[in-house]
């Protein structure tokens, strides 16, 4: 059973990241489950480090872009997330083609969300985990 208070398509994902930092590094939503999301980054020119490997800070930005948006898709009408913690553990270097975070929920509460995503590259090897914890807020009125 989905866990998703919100519908949503990979089109009106990719519309949300119109004029981002995930637009700017090329990430891409490709999946939504039942209980999780996924989204995929090139290793590239923009985010490569200069030894020619993915950049830490990319897989953390793509971590929490994908994090972000399955933890607001859980969230009641009325009520959105923004991320309180992140934290990502960098395993194996990449350094072409692409890379896909899965975001998974460790805990979906009324206050607070906490994330597992972990990274692979295209031959399904770990390159990341990481682990964002999200606050849920109320909308101004």
């Amino acid at each position: 059973m989905p866990i998703w208070k919100r519908s949503s398509s990979i089109g009106q994902l990719q519309k949300s990241n119109e004029n981002t930092a995930a637009r700017s590094l090329g990430i891409e939503f490709v999946e939504i489950g039942e209980d999780w999301v996924s989204a995929r980054m090139p290793v590239d020119e923009r985010t490569r480090q200069p030894h020619g490997i993915l950049h830490g800070g990319a897989s953390v930005l793509l971590a929490e872009t994908v994090g972000s948006v399955a933890a607001n898709l859980c969230t009641e009408e009325g009520a959105y997330c923004v991320g309180l913690d992140i934290n990502a553990n960098h395993l194996r270097p990449a350094s072409a083609g692409w890379v896909t975070g899965t975001a998974r929920p460790f805990h979906i509460g009324r206050t607070t969300q906490v994330w597992d995503i972990r990274i692979v590259d295209e031959s399904d090897r770990l390159v990341c985990i990481s682990r964002l914890t999200m606050a849920v807020l109320a909308r101004a009125a």
